[in-house]
Order: C-alpha cells, then sequence, then structure tokens
C-alpha cells in the first residue's frame, strides 16, 4: 500500500531565540491537514530509475537536514509562509524499491507514487517535491494535465526526453518524453549543457516549438533567460517547476549522479527561482537528483544548494489571508 510516512524531526540548530530556522516553523501533518498551510514537502526517496550513478534515494533526507537549518527571512520578502512535511511516499512492508524480486518495476513505481501525487495537488497547499531521481518528475507532473494545460520549466543540465525502451522501461532520461506522450503543453530547458544532449533529442524539442536555454545564456543575462522560458509557456493553465541539481557547476552541486563544469552558478540558480517563483500560474516545484553519497566530505553542497532553491521558490509564495 503506497502511503506518506513520516521521517523527520524537524529541529531548528541554532539556540538563538531570534534565529528562526525552517527547522522552528516546519511542522509535521497529513494530507487531511495540508490545506491549513501554504506549502507542503513530500518526499520521493527512490533512485532505482538512474541511468548513471546511485545514490538521489537518500536526497530527501539531506534536503530536511540542510532545510531545517537555514533561516527563515528573505531580505526582499521576510519570512515564509506556514510550511508543513508529510513525510516520504513509502510502498508498505516487502515492497520497498531495494532491487530484489519483489521490488516493483520503474513504471509500477511511478502509478504508485502518483496515486500520492494526486492527492497533495488535490490540496490547497503548494507541493514541493523533494527526490529522488528524474523519474518521479512524470508522476509529480502527470496529476496536473487532467486539470487542464501544463507547461514545465526544467532547471536542467539535460533534456530528459529519451524514449521509453520496451524491455527496459521509463529511466530518470525519460520523464519528459513520458509527459509529451500524455500531452504536455510546453516544455522550455533552463541551464542546458553543451555537450551533454543527443542532436536527436535537442531536434525532438525544436520540433515541438520549445524552448532550450543553455546555461551560457543564463550566465549572460538571468533575467532575459527566465523571461524566454516563461514566454514559451504561452498561455498555459498552470506552470510546473523542475529543479535537476546537475543544473549547477560541479564545483557547487559535487552530489548528483552526472556532475560536469559548465553549469549554473548557485546565485544565478537562486535568482532565477525567484523571478519564476513571481508566475500566478505555478502549480507544485521539485528539486532531484540530490545524491548526498556521491559526495566526499562533510560540506554536502549540493544538498545545501539543494535547500537554499527550495527556500528562495517558497519566499516568492503568498501565505494565506496575505495580500
Amino acid at each position: 500500500m503506497t502511503r506518506l510516512g513520516r521521517t523527520f524531526d524537524w529541529m531548528g540548530p541554532s539556540n538563538d531565540a531570534t534565529d528562526e530556522q525552517f527547522g522552528h516553523v516546519v511542522e509535521l501533518a497529513s494530507i487531511d491537514d495540508a490545506d491549513r498551510f501554504d506549502a507542503v514537502l513530500v518526499g520521493e526517496p527512490f533512485d532505482e530509475a538512474v541511468i548513471g550513478r546511485k545514490g538521489a534515494a537518500e536526497g530527501p533526507s539531506a534536503l530536511r537536514e540542510r532545510l531545517a537549518g537555514t533561516k527563515t527571512h528573505h531580505f526582499d520578502a521576510g519570512p515564509v509562509g506556514s510550511v508543513a512535511d508529510l513525510g516520504d511516499v513509502t510502498l508498505g512492508d516487502g515492497e520497498a524499491g531495494d532491487g530484489e524480486s519483489n521490488s516493483p518495476s520503474v513504471a509500477d513505481l511511478q502509478e504508485r507514487v502518483r496515486s500520492v501525487t494526486e492527492r497533495v495537488h488535490a490540496t490547497d497547499a503548494f507541493p514541493v517535491f523533494l527526490g529522488g531521481d528524474n523519474s518521479m518528475t512524470y508522476p509529480n507532473v502527470a496529476p496536473l494535465l487532467d486539470e487542464g494545460s501544463v507547461g514545465v520549466l526544467n532547471f536542467d543540465a539535460h533534456l530528459d526526453v529519451r524514449e521509453v525502451r520496451e524491455g527496459v522501461g521509463p529511466t530518470s532520461g525519460t520523464p519528459y518524453r513520458q509527459l509529451y506522450e500524455d500531452g504536455l503543453d510546453a516544455y522550455a530547458c533552463v541551464g542546458a549543457r553543451h555537450f551533454e544532449t543527443s542532436t536527436a533529442y535537442a531536434e525532438f524539442v525544436r520540433e515541438r516549438g520549445d524552448e532550450v536555454v543553455t546555461s551560457e545564456e543564463v550566465g549572460d543575462d538571468v533575467v532575459a533567460a527566465v523571461d524566454r522560458a516563461l514566454d514559451s509557456m504561452g498561455d498555459v493553465d498552470r506552470v510546473y517547476v523542475s529543479v535537476d541539481l546537475d543544473v549547477l557547476d560541479a564545483a557547487a552541486a559535487p552530489g548528483v549522479s552526472a556532475p560536469t563544469p559548465g553549469g549554473l552558478t548557485t546565485r544565478e540558480l537562486f535568482r532565477a527561482l525567484r523571478l519564476v517563483g513571481n508566475e500566478d500560474r505555478l502549480a507544485g516545484f521539485e528539486v532531484v537528483e540530490c545524491a548526498p553519497p556521491l559526495e566526499s566530505g562533510a560540506a554536502n553542497l549540493t544538498a545545501t544548494a539543494g535547500a537554499r532553491a527550495i527556500a528562495h521558490l517558497l519566499s516568492t509564495r503568498p501565505a494565506k489571508g496575505r495580500v
């Protein structure tokens, strides 16, 4: 039985009463209580579909730990609104995706996760999904397609529009091809890296009239890059934002499946997310491909960057009752 299970006790590491951190304000809650909050966190600790190096199953716990120690104040926006943690998606005893014979296929796993994300999207809270590998993007976005037209802004080094191969099934490289096949209306990849995508996949996106904004173009002008991406969404009803942490330069995010040079800086990503966060049609957000075991040392730069990305995006969301 697929459900949400509590896995983290939120505490603010600071002993200073004036240092309000996410660890002080995030509450544990159930889906039934989600409507009371401005935003809700949902963990998806799976990495069965990773094409490269695994480790993203530990992403949700690392993102929570780093977010707990992050202060809630943004200089322009003030403190964030109310946030609840609904826990991690769990599959029940004997069903965890651990590579054993009784583990579900990735396609089955996506459907089971979707049974939870549909319920989360049905609440009044803004959903923030903590990955987990990029295959989880499909069940995170798919429920929105049933409610009207949808566009996705994908901050990523890669386009992730590979075909789902028979006998292989979905991977971390297929979520947007799956969404296209289900009727995705608009797509923009922001931060795409040269020499990381095959010509066939670049042409697949271009032929559909969708947008690719390279990391160089973001570096030249963050505002213009975000404007291009948002303009490409056209008049869709809802916009979903995904951050694959390999969009960052390898120096800023070494703990990902495929770290490479030439990526965005954290400052560029944070500014872009604040610009995107002001979009009225925003319907959900995710941070995926945070793989702490792949980063040496105790700094955990990748999870820290991911947690700050969440904080920046949430700082743009209006609090209930606040004009």
